[in-house]
């Protein structure tokens, strides 16, 4: 991409961007498109794209990627104060760093649209690679708050080749927080790592190397990641650019002096390196700005820390999106969050789709969670601070952005941030105080944390010149007020007379309107929006008005209801006059504040620190909250599964009345559970509410229970769905092969495994036999598994492993008087042993409108196959004492390793574990006899 390739467009935006609410562009834009030349291969142009050029398809694709939008340049009227200021260096940056982008939307259904770059010119061209002009667009980061929900990350990431495939390297870096993740692990053939970290991410955008996406010759890797993530747009980037020494430097220029010691951690992590060279090398050209020294927050995450949940599991066990309704908040997330920022937020949904492993950690936050509890006047002391603070993490985005060029939007982005930090800063004191009086070792950390005195330092600074009246308000009429009379008077004599000229023109709008109203006897009033300016709007009856109609004077005349907004021609000039007077006032400002900012930089740290601890003290009243609504308990952390009284979560918020609650337990030496009960019985919101109350204890919330104790879980593996999947050509049972694979792939000791009714795809002697090979599979791991099945033939696994323990769902059989037919009424309640229920498929079809004819007819045809294939399976004396033995030595081990009973309580404990296996020992000697009888 050569500088006189770069041809300017005129300041137009697509009909697409505009009603998405994209900013219309004042100034140069640049679309960079692909066209393939015979004589040199794909050789990358600029193309100009207007909306009356632009086709149906590509109006689509802009709504869904992103075009390099620089920040809006000046309008005429700015003359010489916001001037371009492009370097050469970049223009060069540009001729070199060229790219290709593609929406995986719009790919081929066979094989994804990579854009080419001139690195790879010489692989073959693909039969039917398609040749259009990307539209890729960003603009930087606006002061106002965006909506948490929309996707900011952009993320790369690069793969090891040779010897090292396998090994990958992330990093990530989100648009609106000033903090870049880095992350580097092996990885196996299903790559299951790398998608679930991109699927937790939700990126908008992810990067990759150019030989990964070789026509014809991609990677599994690529191909996998494109599979998994068809709305996100892809970019592919020449390898040079991946390049780890690079990637050193860029950690050392640009990591905060607090977070430095990551350079420790990464210095032979090569594959991050060479990701994070990329990524930042692309994210500033994209962005058009720099980041100033010293000003990102810089972490290594290795894959050990947090648990992994697959983005099966957590669509399955809807964590974060409800799967009958996405707009609904009936999720774990809906339940949880009483979060009052928008980072409280974002870190309680990460934290729910990678749950804690280290169990000190853990504890440590439920000591938070029960001080607050506990205190009350500390709760509503910190929630009331917490719900004044703004996004402190997009706050620190922006300022630690340096715009390559001075525009008049950069310009009010600045003023408008350094109102931001103001506002912020003054909150630390209120913090402080209320957190004055805490016990908890960490909530005693944060308080220490706000001792930094570099924030009183930037609140001084700022306060020498910015007015101490200038705040955040809501409305854009008040924040425009605020940003023009932000910096104090007789500073910039040339800003305090732009100032007094806005206000005379103000003033003037108003007496222009108040005359208008006397002079037509009209309610006239003066309204004002960002997109309008000042307008005129009135309120009154049709019939009110003279000769029914406005007067002629009145132009772009609107109706909503009873509410007239127009305005007149002698206002737009004014609106005019009002806007000009307004940039030189943003310019004079600006220059002022980039100024002060130059001298705070160096304190600008401290901030990273405060959004941490605001985030998390946000997220922990979140639970804290939660728990005073229903009569949740504190969890604790052994090597059993133990929940007595358990209910469901999301079911309790749904459910007009309390959940019914059932026991939980699961140890070493019993790790397999074996659910049976009729249809609609309960077995798939038990398994549900068991991995529901996982997370909860492992993110240190209180659960759902009268007591719980959990053994920690580095993976949660979920097979519950029975759809299929029209996307992927893939039927219910071919779903289920996938998702089991995957399971025994990546499960280990460790792990918390949920299978309901997995072979139902298939005919019932193929579904048992996997059914039958999966769990001698799993029983050969230590890992806690819950398996719900209907079929009865695998409850005779539990005569053969003595780790194996069945449980049903109860349910009752009532007459019903009126239909003179019996009913079945489900209890809810979880059992031991296996269902005694039979054919409780027909008795479901009796109930239904299926002819009787033929309810008959299955009744009579299932009774002739379950006498022909019923086994008498029982089990032996000498199974009946091993079984004794062993339930008795791992309750043993249990108690020597979870024992907090005092000498009598064990005592007794003991007495009555010696009686059990006593009574088991003489069944068995029981069953002997009737053997040899």
């Amino acid at each position: 991409m050569r500088k006189s390739e770069v041809s300017t467009v005129s300041p137009s935006v697509p009909a697409a961007s505009l009603a998405l609410g994209e900013p219309r562009s004042q100034g140069p834009c640049y679309n960079f498109g692909l066209q393939e030349t015979p004589q040199s291969g794909p050789s990358v142009q600029a193309s100009a794209s207007t909306p009356s050029g632009t086709s149906a398809a590509a109006g689509d694709r802009s709504s869904s990627t992103s075009l390099p939008r620089h920040p809006p340049g000046a309008g005429p009227a700015l003359g010489s104060h916001f001037r371009n200021k492009r370097s050469n260096a970049e223009n060069t940056f540009a001729s070199n760093f060229n790219f290709g982008t593609s929406s995986s939307s719009t790919r081929d259904s066979n094989y994804p649209q990579i854009l080419k770059t001139p690195l790879s010119a010489g692989n073959p061209q693909r039969s039917g690679y398609k040749n259009w002009t990307p539209q890729m667009g960003y603009s930087a980061p606006s002061s106002s708050a965006v909506s948490t929900n929309s996707p900011s990350v952009v993320a790369a990431v690069v793969e090891g080749r040779g010897l090292a495939r396998g090994e990958i390297g992330m990093a990530s870096i989100d648009l609106k927080s000033p903090q870049i993740i880095l992350s580097q692990f092996a990885d196996n053939t299903t790559y299951a790592k790398v998608i679930t970290k991109l699927k937790i991410l939700s990126p908008l955008e992810i990067i990759m190397s150019n030989t990964a996406c070789v026509v014809g010759n991609s990677t599994k890797l690529f191909t996998l990641i494109t599979e998994n993530f068809k709305n996100v747009n892809f970019t592919t980037i020449q390898r040079k650019y991946f390049n780890e020494t690079k990637g050193l430097e860029y950690i050392e220029q640009l990591c905060v002096t607090e977070f430095s010691t990551v350079l420790m951690e990464v210095q032979s992590k090569y594959y991050c390196l060479a990701a994070v060279a990329a990524l930042l090398k692309y994210v500033e050209f994209i962005q058009n700005s720099v980041y100033a020294p010293k000003s990102l927050k810089i972490c290594f995450q290795g894959s050990e820390q947090t648990a992994m949940i697959d983005s099966s599991s957590a669509q399955n066990l809807e964590l974060l999106i409800n799967s009958q309704d996405s707009r609904n908040n009936h999720t774990l997330f809906g339940v949880l969050n009483y979060t009052k920022t928008p980072g409280g937020s974002r870190r309680l949904r990460s934290n729910i789709l990678e749950p804690l492993v280290d169990i000190e950690t853990i504890n440590m936050r439920l000591d938070c969670v029960q001080e607050l509890l506990q205190d009350e006047e500390l709760f509503f002391g910190l929630q009331s601070v917490i719900s004044r603070f703004l996004d402190t993490e997009q706050l620190l985005s922006v300022l630690v952005q340096i715009p390559k060029q001075d525009t008049v939007n950069a310009a009010e982005s600045k003023i408008t941030n350094l109102i931001y930090l103001k506002h912020t800063l003054e909150l630390v004191d209120p913090l402080k105080i209320a957190l004055g009086n805490c016990s908890t070792p960490l909530l005693r950390a944060y308080c220490g944390s706000l001792e930094d005195k570099r924030f009183g330092i930037i609140l001084e600074k700022i306060k020498t010149i910015i007015n101490d009246d200038a705040r955040y308000m809501k409305g854009c009429l008040n924040m425009r007020t605020q940003k023009c009379y932000a910096v104090r008077s007789n500073i910039n004599e040339f800003l305090d007379i732009a100032r007094r000229t806005y206000t005379e023109i103000v003033d003037d709008i108003a007496g222009m309107i108040s005359q208008l109203a006397e002079k037509y006897s009209l309610p006239l009033r003066t309204s004002f929006s960002s997109a309008r300016g000042f307008f005129i709007q009135m309120t009154t009856d049709y019939t009110a008005l003279p000769n029914n109609r406005l007067p002629s004077e009145f132009i772009k005349i609107s109706k909503v209801k009873s509410s007239y907004t127009f305005t007149s021609a002698d206002l737009i000039k004014m609106n005019e006059r009002c806007q000009e007077s307004l940039r030189e006032i943003y310019h004079m400002t600006y220059m002022i504040v980039c100024k002060l900012l130059s001298e705070i930089y160096e304190h600008i740290h401290c901030l990273y620190k405060l959004s941490d601890t605001v985030s998390m003290l946000d997220m922990l009243l979140s639970f804290a909250h939660a728990c005073t609504l229903s009569d949740y308990v504190r969890p604790e952390f052994t090597d059993t599964l133990a929940i007595k009284q358990g209910w469901h979560p999301i079911l309790e918020k749904i459910s007009v009345e309390k959940p019914i609650a059932n026991n939980t337990y699961i140890t070493e030496g019993s790790n397999f559970l074996i659910i049976t009960g009729p249809n609609m019985s309960g077995k798939s919101t038990y398994l549900k509410q068991i991995a529901l109350c996982q997370i909860m204890a492992q993110i240190g919330s209180y659960v759902p229970a009268e007591y719980s104790s959990f053994r920690i879980a580095e993976q949660i593996f979920t097979r519950i769905s029975t759809d299929d999947e029209i996307e992927t050509n893939s039927s219910t049972f071919m779903k289920e092969m996938k998702e089991i694979a995957y399971i025994l792939h990546n499960a280990n000791n460790k792990s918390l495994i949920l299978i309901d009714e997995l072979g139902r795809g298939t005919n019932t002697e193929e579904g048992i036999g996997i059914c039958y090979a999966v769990c001698e599979y799993l029983l050969s791991l230590k890992a806690f598994t819950l398996f719900a099945t209907h079929f009865l033939e695998l409850c005779h696994i539990e005569v053969l492993y003595p780790n194996v323990e069945n449980m049903h769902f109860e349910v009752q059989h009532v007459k019903n008087t009126s239909r003179d037919k019996e009913a079945i009424l489900y209890t809810y309640k979880l059992c031991k042993g296996l269902t005694e229920e039979k054919n409780y498929g027909l008795k479901a079809a009796e109930v239904s409108s299926l002819p009787s004819s033929i309810v008959l007819d299955a009744k009579e045809i299932t009774t002739q196959i379950t006498r022909q294939t019923l086994q008498n399976q029982r089990s032996t004396p000498e199974m009946e004492r091993q079984r004794a033995v062993y339930h008795l030595a791992t309750r043993l081990v249990q108690t020597a390793r979870n024992s907090q009973l005092d000498p009598d309580s064990l005592r007794m404990y003991l007495s009555n574990l010696k009686k059990k296996y006593e009574t088991d020992f003489s069944r068995a000697e029981q069953v002997s006899g009737k053997t040899e009888e």
